[in-house]
């Protein structure tokens, strides 16, 4: 039986100061708006950058670059480079490739930014770290050909200079720090929270093989990427929103400009995929599984040591071997001989193949259906062995405070 704990972070996961003194630094300008002022003005410019840049982010760098949900020119392809690239979050290349990742290894060690190694993790430490300051070419070849985004993407600061230079210049240093600054950090975060929040805040209409949700409200401040849920579920779709009511004012934009020819080809979800592996709210699924079983193997890793840790201090003549024992086989029993979840090829094969493929996406729906109810009473055996466990460490705790 393999057992799987919660995620730690290696050495090159830790947030290098240094190197993020940068970002710090910008959190920080805001606060200079008390000596600049804070003009009409100013708040509107911060209000334009903010949404303006919000959707580039979510139309080029996301829906364009990293998932390829629409077509167009090479020249529009450009102005969505620099347009996300004036966010200061990098390069095109550098965010769709890791992008790129996350779905790939959605929630696992090797997602880039896997909630189950925490909310920091996934909301900014991964950013502040060492570890993903570069990019795979090899994972974004069908845009790395083009030199021009090798080139704003190598040299990312331009971008993001230039509008701060055309803040100033339209309204001033008020511009400058509140129109730029405050939107470009309330842009960081409001980005950041699809990683962090979209994981934990909303619900979830699909059964995936992560914990993504769908968020009405953080769609209204992200330009409706909080239908995370359907995002992750069917990930070719230029519209997250999959339903009329679902707020997504990036996909609107990109209709109105295919009116135009700027952009073509966009694609939507088909009937199948919007009727297909729905799951009742609070019934768990793969995704759940996988967050509900790495809390219960934590808990069970920490209490193991700390109960052995406790015994070999304080010589307590508590025998504990053989509850230990028990509750480690009915953690045992919970993982089963057979894991339902996935195996990361299995993911990967799927990942591997083609999207809008009807065979391979059914088989998986097929696949998670069949082996829901197994699921579910995993995740509940794991969850009440944890709890035991638990329960256990603090009888113990008790009986060496009495001695």
């Amino acid at each position: 039986m393999s057992t799987t704990h919660a995620i730690e972070r290696a050495d090159d996961e830790r947030v290098n100061w240094v190197s993020s003194i940068p970002m710090f630094l910008i959190h920080g300008l805001c606060l200079l708006a008390v000596f600049t002022g804070v003009t009409w003005k100013a708040l509107a410019l911060c209000f334009v950058l903010y949404f303006g840049r919000m959707w580039f982010i979510t139309a080029g760098y996301h829906r364009y670059f990293s998932h390829r949900s629409y077509k167009t020119s090479r020249a529009f392809q450009f102005v969505l480079a620099f347009g996300g690239g004036s966010a200061a979050q990098k390069g095109a290349l550098w965010w769709a490739s890791h992008h790129r990742d996350h779905h790939r290894f959605s929630d696992t060690d090797r997602d880039v930014h896997s909630p189950l190694k925490g909310f920091w993790w996934s909301h900014i430490g991964w950013i502040l770290c060492d570890k993903y300051k570069g990019w795979d070419p090899d994972s974004i070849k069908d845009f790395n050909k083009f030199p021009e985004l090798r080139f704003i993407t190598k040299h990312d600061w331009i971008p993001p200079w230039t509008v701060a230079i055309a803040s100033y210049l339209i309204a001033g240093w008020p511009g400058l720090i509140v129109g730029f600054f405050w939107s470009t950090v309330l842009l960081w975060h409001g980005t950041f929270t699809v990683n962090s929040l979209a994981h934990v805040m909303g619900r979830r209409r699909y059964a995936t093989t992560d914990t993504s949700r769908n968020s009405a409200l953080i769609a209204l401040w992200t330009g409706g990427e909080g239908w995370h849920n359907n995002h992750h579920y069917y990930q070719a779709a230029a519209r997250n929103g999959f339903f009329w009511w679902e707020y997504d004012p990036t996909y609107y934009v990109l209709k109105v400009l295919s009116w135009f020819r700027i952009v073509r080809d966009l694609k939507v979800p088909p009937a199948r995929v919007l009727k297909g592996a729905r799951v009742r709210e609070g019934s768990f699924d793969v995704g759940m599984f996988k967050a509900h079983w790495g809390k219960a193997s934590a808990a069970l890793l920490a209490h193991t040591r700390w109960a052995d840790r406790d015994r070999a201090e304080d010589g307590s003549t508590v025998d504990a071997a053989a509850e230990l024992a028990a509750v480690r086989a009915a953690l045992d029993a919970a993982d089963g001989d057979a894991d339902p979840v996935p195996s990361d090829a299995a993911l990967l094969a799927v990942d591997a193949a083609d999207a809008e493929s009807p065979t391979v996406r059914e088989n998986l729906t097929d696949q998670m259906h069949a082996s829901r109810a197994a699921l579910e009473e995993s995740v509940r055996n794991a969850m009440r062995a944890a709890e035991d466990l638990a329960q256990l460490s603090r009888r113990q705790r008790s009986l060496s405070r009495a001695d």
